[in-house]
């Protein structure tokens, strides 16, 4: 008798034996997403991580306006202390006198003299 030559197939996740289908690929639907969600973790890791960043950055620059108010000032001092991360931002937006806001999502700043920031809120557009 002839021994067979047939390979067995192994879970691309968890590298157990595979039954039934022969182009199976994993052993349970629990494998098959982990599998896929190793693959995209890396790109997506950094996708979440720069939101994160953006989001945390808002809530600081919405926390230092007063209620109802479109504008405040603050020290640089003051959103290190909070953690605001002045590398990441949505837009820019430079005005007519040439002022160039840092935006994050619809708050944004503008550089003052002497380490201080003008905190703004956009105004809703149609």
């Amino acid at each position: 008798m002839a021994a067979s030559t047939t390979e067995t197939k192994l879970c691309l996740n968890c590298k157990k034996p595979l039954r039934g289908r022969s182009d199976k690929k994993f052993c349970t639907d629990f494998c098959r997403n982990g599998f896929n969600n190793q693959l995209k973790s890396n790109s997506n890791n950094f996708i979440r991580n720069t939101n994160n960043a953006l989001g945390k950055n808002r809530r600081i620059l919405e926390s230092l306006l007063p209620e109802n108010e479109e504008m405040g000032k603050t020290t640089k001092e003051k959103l290190n202390r909070l953690g605001f991360n002045f590398k990441f931002i949505t837009h820019l937006y430079t005005n007519k006198k040439g002022n160039t806001y840092f935006f994050c999502y619809e708050y944004g700043y503008l550089p003052l003299d002497g380490d201080w920031f003008l905190i703004v809120k956009r105004k809703e557009q149609d």
